[in-house]
């Protein structure tokens, strides 16, 4: 019965796995209360003497043999079988006596602890617990469990049943109130979350506890006893379902889904960002001054040599996998094997709904690829990983699971650093726009910069740094960070961070500076919120985070076109937009698997010719940066799918729609730029410009495009 429910809950809709879920509890409530009204007679004939009743625990001699012969092997209070002649490393059994009770009982360390602290001892004497510590209860976090053997129900037993059967009798709500029963697994995710925002460790040690409190303490674990029991159920149904999908965690994020469809919209969707970011609490100014300021002085020349050392690695790694020995077999094993037509074969059997057939090519990828190996079995792991959660339907809770893990904030720093020394990408677009406000601004005393998706600011140390190598002095800088919100009591955290970081850099170089965060959706945001002041040269900045805005199809009142008109009418002097040239924005599942294949196809292979396999920056920035973003595209649909990127033509269309109009790059720095890339990166790598476009990519591939624009009216 329990598979046929938990693969009914599988397919069915929200409202009716909730449904069989209560049906499960309530089900579980009316046995138990069978089975203590079936012994309600012998309750009876104890209930006279139950306030006298007092337990005499010892160490059972080894002559109590006969004794133990007639309790059939069972526990006295929990009566879950004690296999005492098998179990050579139980140590001795223990004995209880009692006033009413005829016999001596055996019983389970813990079941005599527990009486006494719920009955504690009102007559008699009671002899000190000294027991051994290795006879343990396999079976006590199942209380509950039918078992044919039971003798009669002891008094233990009855108080924590009874009293959590009326807890559950009394509810008028199970689903709309604080999640005790149905949505407790919920309640512990939260408390979870509630915890690493504290920065304690989930679960939390326990507090030395009252002798009053322990009544209490026995009813929360009876509710855990009876989570546990639930979820054994699932779990025991999951072993019959196809891909070891977890039906009990796709009821939960359908649970929760169901029940937020009136709340989520774009608040709660702007929480989920794709990638996963660290904490920068108390980290030395000297690391950030070595990732961010490499454009003049003793950071340059070490960036210069790193870069250097990875090229040369790069190179040595490649001629080596070409000209090593290879075996005719293995040679001829490798070119039978195609991941990438397996990755796309697995992606048509899961749009399909082919559940046993997706687990095999899953089973044959899984076997060929690592996050260790070469650029493509890397490649193949994670894209796998995406379609194993798709396949058992907890994309979404995974990409969730995965924003809240915290990396080590030096080995996120490393990874950006040798990231910016591999790839062209970051590099060419921070100096790109640092150099073009510079340029428009020379003559400007005061310069008001406004970034969409400033994250952590890491693009302006070194624009500060410029400005205050301006002749006759530095002009007063404003910066205005604009971030979408994070999820917990702080949603401004990040962007405000980013603010103190930039404070101090401009105080470093003695330029006046002022910050204003702002931390909401971005088409939520006014003109009034940007604090533009009359005289200030505007300059807006958005470098690969507008794919990030919903994109519901109406090119009139989307959020990308209210976001560009809300730019226009800042009327800035210059407008930087860098976007990831990219189409599995769209909705169908294989298409955008097939052009999310080819886009990250290209990112695996730059990172397999110009970083070492054993690096481990290179499995940070493939697992970190660049895994959580493909499993967002392929795991995640809908609201939650936040990774929705458009072509550079596609958004040249909603520029010009928006009245914008395209300026030039200045030509000696484009020149300059194109010329020092081709000579410090790999010689693969594009960076070219195309019709005012600026296009950068890996083997022929456009990646990534950066473009320059100007109002229509502002002239």
């Amino acid at each position: 019965m329990a598979v046929a429910l938990a693969m009914e809950a599988a397919d069915s809709s929200p409202l009716v796995q909730m449904r069989l879920l209560g049906f499960w509890k309530l089900m579980v409530i009316v046995i138990l209360m069978i089975i203590v009204m079936s012994k309600g007679k012998d309750n009876e004939r104890r209930e006279s003497s139950v306030s006298e009743c007092s337990v005499d625990l010892e160490i059972g001699p080894l002559e109590t043999k006969a004794c133990l012969a007639r309790t059939m092997g069972d526990c006295r209070i929990c009566y879950l079988s004690l296999d005492i002649t098998n179990n050579q490393d139980s140590g001795i059994p223990i004995e209880l006596g009692c006033s009413c009770k005829d016999d001596l009982a055996v019983a389970h360390k813990q079941c005599a602890e527990a009486w006494f602290k719920i009955k504690g001892n009102n007559s008699g004497k009671e002899k000190p617990i000294s027991m051994a510590d290795q006879f343990p209860n396999p079976d006590l976090e199942n209380p509950f469990e039918d078992n044919d053997n039971h003798a009669d129900v002891c008094d233990f037993a009855d108080d924590g049943i009874l009293g959590y059967i009326g807890q559950m009798l009394m509810e008028e709500d199970m689903d709309g109130q604080m999640p005790m029963l149905q949505e407790s697994l919920e309640f512990q995710a939260k408390e979870r979350s509630f915890y690493e925002v504290l920065g304690q460790k989930y679960p939390p040690s326990p507090p030395p506890q009252q002798q009053d409190l322990n009544n209490n303490n026995s009813e929360i674990d009876v509710l855990h006893d009876f989570d546990a029991f639930i979820r054994k159920g699932f779990d025991d149904a999951n072993k019959f379902l196809p891909g070891g999908s977890k039906v009990l965690d796709e009821a939960q994020s359908r649970g929760k889904k169901n029940r937020k469809d009136d709340e989520r919209g774009e608040d709660e969707r702007s929480m989920k960002l794709a990638a996963v970011y660290p904490e920068f609490d108390d980290v030395p100014k000297e690391e950030f001054d070595g990732v961010l300021l490499t454009e003049s002085g003793e950071n340059k020349k070490k960036f210069e040599a790193y870069r250097a050392d990875l090229l040369e690695a790069g190179s040595k790694s490649g001629s080596r996998r070409k000209s090593g020995p290879v075996k005719k077999n293995q040679n001829k094993k490798k070119e039978m094997i195609d991941l990438r037509f397996l990755l796309i074969s697995c992606a048509q059997l899961v749009a399909a709904g082919d559940r046993v057939a997706a687990c095999e090519a899953l089973k044959k990828i899984r076997l060929h690829s690592s996050p260790y190996g070469n650029g493509e079995q890397r490649l193949a792991h994670y894209f796998a990983d995406g379609l194993e959660a798709r396949l058992a339907g907890n994309g979404s809770e995974i990409h969730k699971s995965l924003l809240k893990i915290r990396t080590a904030t030096s080995d996120w720093l490393r990874a950006l650093y040798t990231c910016h020394a591999a790839a062209p990408f970051n590099k060419v677009s921070y100096y790109i726009s640092n150099k073009l406000i510079a340029l428009k601004s020379e003559k400007a005393m005061r310069i008001h910069v406004i970034d969409f998706g400033i994250l952590y600011g890491f693009c302006w140390p070194s624009f500060i740094q410029r400005l205050a190598e301006r002749e006759g002095g530095p002009p007063k800088l404003r910066i205005t960070g604009i971030d979408f919100p994070q999820p917990g009591f702080r949603p401004s955290e990040k962007v405000e961070e980013a603010g103190r970081r930039l404070s101090r850099y401009a105080e470093m170089f003695n330029v006046p500076f002022e910050y204003n965060a702002i931390a909401q959706n971005w088409e939520t945001i006014r003109v009034e919120d940007l604090k533009i002041e009359e005289g200030e040269f505007v300059a807006v900045n958005c470098l690969y985070r507008a794919q990030h805005l919903m994109d519901d199809g109406n090119l009139e009142n989307c959020s990308r076109t209210r976001v560009l008109n809300l730019i226009r009418k800042t009327n800035p002097d210059i407008f930087i937009h860098g976007i990831i040239n990219l189409t599995y924005g769209m909705p169908f599942f294989v298409s955008r698997f097939r052009e999310a294949l080819f886009h990250y196809s290209a990112h695996y292979d730059y990172l397999e010719a110009t970083i070492p396999r054993e690096k481990p920056e290179r499995v940070h920035i493939e697992r970190e940066m660049l895994g959580s973003e493909l499993f967002n595209v392929i795991a995640c649909e809908g609201w939650e799918r936040v990774e929705r990127p458009e072509t550079y033509k596609q958004w040249q269309v909603r520029h010009l729609e928006a009245g914008f109009m395209q300026v030039s790059f200045e030509k000696q720095l484009i020149d300059s730029t194109m010329s020092v890339s081709k000579k410090v990166y790999h010689r693969e790598f594009v960076v070219d410009e195309v019709k005012q476009w600026l296009l950068m990519g890996w083997k022929g591939r456009i990646m990534y495009a950066l473009s320059c624009w100007q109002p229509i009216l502002s002239n």
